[in-house]
């Protein structure tokens, strides 16, 4: 590693905005940690960058896991200082808050709020001594409630608070943090997410299914499309990029779309204008027992698995 190549750890990095931003980082000459869960998604890395990337099993489920990640990349660093952290990993579960199993809750927060809070410790020493960047991607929905989408929305938005207040601690040690809200990305992660809510609905209770099962097809639907159709994960590496490199880089980037108009709407609206907003948007303005189920077609939303790697 040549003394002037800067280095940056991203995680999350086996496919859409993780994987962009390891292309983006590449490109730009800097020395790219990316971490991955699967070693089969290891050797994609090896195999489509060579010795340019240096890919790391990571998963921020388990400490010891971040703690050996953080080792190997250390040797790595023969004592230098790390430039850059992105966190990038993280999981998306859809359910009505009634009957989501606490297990669900807690998950999704061990991933998405503890998991990334222990990576920012593991790597934070070695991000002050060079006097580097941290970079956390949470979404739009840190701006505002969705149906079905709370488990989501709250493990961001507590991630979303702890990196405000890091942007706090770590300014007198000259390190800059930055947030990124992403709107509606195309990755791999919404089919995974939103490609196969019938599992959801079969495995509720009876009296959920009467009550929540129009609405979440409904939902999916919608949000299957919007998702589908929005902006290419670069766009986020291109913020993360900005994010790394600027002199002067800005605390929040909105981008993707619909990021900048969801996150204003909620400041400008009343709030009972804003509930039946995002009611309609999502299909999902009729009342309990009333509700029509435009059901998602077969072919509309390929069959994916419910737990989603970078929900953005």
């Amino acid at each position: 590693m040549p003394s002037s190549q800067k280095s940056v750890v991203i995680t999350g990095a086996s496919s859409g905005i993780g994987r962009s931003c390891v292309v983006r980082m590449n490109r730009a000459g800097w020395r790219v940690f990316a971490t991955v869960r699967k070693e089969s998604d290891r050797d994609k890395l090896r195999n489509n960058f060579g010795t340019d990337v240096y890919p790391v099993l990571m998963d921020v489920e388990h400490a010891s896991s971040i703690s050996s990640a953080a080792r190997e990349i250390e040797s790595q660093l023969s004592g230098r200082g790390l430039d850059g952290l992105v966190n990038v990993a993280g999981i998306g579960i859809v359910r009505p808050i009634e009957y989501a199993p606490m297990q669900d809750f807690r998950q999704i927060f061990e991933v998405n709020f503890f998991g990334q809070v222990a990576t920012i410790q593991a790597f934070l020493g070695s991000i002050r001594k060079s006097r580097g960047r941290v970079v956390n991607i949470t979404t739009v929905g840190v701006n505002l409630a969705l149906p079905f989408g709370g488990l989501l929305n709250a493990s961001k938005s507590a991630f979303a608070k702890i990196s405000d207040t890091l942007r706090l601690e770590m300014r007198p040690f000259g390190v800059r943090v930055s947030a990124i809200e992403p709107g509606a990305i195309a990755t791999p992660a919404v089919d995974k997410t939103l490609g196969d809510l019938e599992q959801v609905i079969r495995n509720l209770p009876s009296d959920a299914l009467a009550q929540y099962g129009a609405m979440i097809r409904n939902m999916g639907r919608r949000g299957y499309e919007m998702e589908k159709n929005g902006s290419a994960p670069d766009v986020v590496a291109a913020a993360v990029h900005h994010a790394l490199t600027a002199n002067r880089p800005r605390i929040r980037y909105r981008v993707g779309k619909h990021a900048k108009l969801l996150s204003t709407l909620p400041k400008i609206l009343p709030e009972r204008v804003m509930d039946a907003l995002l009611l309609r948007m999502l299909g999902i303005s009729g009342r309990s027992g009333t509700q029509k189920d435009e059901s998602i077609k077969p072919r509309s939303i390929p069959t994916g698995q419910l737990r989603g790697v970078n929900p953005n």
